[in-house]
């Protein structure tokens, strides 16, 4: 596919998607200001640029959690892939991986992990949601460890879900042909049907566990060998706390926009974050992200990568595995002239005096 920029994207998809489908991927919470924040917040942010260095070669390549990816570019867990396409999940997987870099695949995928797996060409990471049924979590994370999973990223910012008005309004469901595949065997793969609300919601209220303390983390360590993230942070003492707890990394994010509108943006908080964690756990950044320079931004105040979640999600609309490739084929191009144009040649070159000289 050819496209200028991810804004041209985002267009096609919404063109290709039912209206549903469109107004869940693309919707944030009550009056949707922290979605709007986010990417706001990245436009108030200069670059600094060097000049007279040599810039004629450069490498975008990182590691994250000890997996060397392509650049440092990754894909957030976002739901329901089989809403965009049919292919689904495979298709952003096998889209991820022509990218070279890491998937996070989402507890409440359309695509069983095994298959993600398989497809996959590079590392896939699971995101996990905490079921009230203990054994039921503890058996997903069994069988995702099984599969080949390389870290899981524990989502703490729902307890319960953000209000979201267009799902209220559409009373958003699954069409009968789409489950959530992973919860099968445990008979949590459907949604509700609800009078005026969102079946998703309700699903939160009646299987999620809104009780969860910070001794989640520690659970998780003790029944999995894999490295544990905590996704869903924007406050320093909270990472201060994950790290604590033993976390290998921590996403700071606001869930796109999708729970407390509230919420700071998250290129807002990260450099509080990055100073408290001090290099003991990797940061990751999503939300917002729409320019290649929007991520030398993340990097210079403290991210090691950013995630990005609805642009795959419109790449995937617009044209399945080819179209996720693009979309995260966009932010490449736009990253690489970015290094050039800011005086850097690696990721390590990418510091704080960009931002703050």
């Amino acid at each position: 596919m050819e496209i200028l920029n991810l804004r041209e994207l985002e267009a096609i998809a919404r063109e290709r998607l039912p209206p549903h489908a469109w107004d869940y991927y693309a919707s944030g919470a009550d009056d949707e200001r922290c979605l709007r924040r986010n990417c706001e917040a990245f436009e108030r942010i200069a670059l600094h640029y060097r000049v007279l260095v040599d810039v004629a070669r450069r490498d975008l390549a990182t590691t994250v959690l000890g997996h060397r990816i392509a650049m440092p570019i990754a894909v957030a867990p976002t739901a329901f892939h089989g809403l965009a396409h049919a292919d689904g999940e495979l298709a952003s997987v096998q889209g991820a991986g022509e990218a070279g870099t890491i998937f996070i695949l989402s507890t409440l995928s359309n695509t069983a992990v095994e298959d993600v797996v398989a497809a996959a060409s590079g590392p896939v990471w699971f995101q996990l949601y905490v079921y009230r049924d203990r054994a039921v979590t503890r058996e997903l994370v069994k069988r995702v460890e099984a599969a080949g999973c390389r870290a899981l990223v524990l989502t703490v910012d729902a307890p319960l879900l953000g209000r979201r008005e267009r799902d209220v309004r559409n009373r958003f469901t699954l069409p009968p042909e789409l489950a959530i595949k992973n919860l099968l065997p445990a008979g949590f793969a459907q949604l509700p049907a609800t009078v005026g609300e969102s079946g998703l919601a309700a699903y939160f209220a009646d299987l999620l566990d809104a009780g969860l303390t910070w001794d989640v983390v520690e659970w998780l360590r003790s029944i999995t060998t894999l490295p544990v993230l905590v996704k869903g942070i924007v406050r320093a003492d909270d990472a201060v706390r994950a790290v604590e707890r033993g976390a290998a990394g921590i996403v700071v994010s606001n869930h796109g926009g999708r729970q407390l509108d509230a919420s700071p943006a998250t290129i807002e908080v990260l450099p509080r974050i990055a100073e408290a964690v001090g290099g003991r756990a990797e940061l990751l950044l999503d939300g917002g992200v729409r320019r290649g320079s929007d991520v030398v931004k993340a990097l210079a105040l403290g991210a090691r990568a950013v995630l990005v979640g609805r642009p795959v999600l419109w790449g995937l609309a617009a044209g399945g595995r080819a179209g996720v490739a693009a979309a995260l084929g966009v932010l490449r191009r736009e990253l690489d002239l970015a290094f050039a144009l800011c005086g850097c040649v690696d990721v390590a070159s990418v510091t704080r005096d960009l931002v703050h000289p």
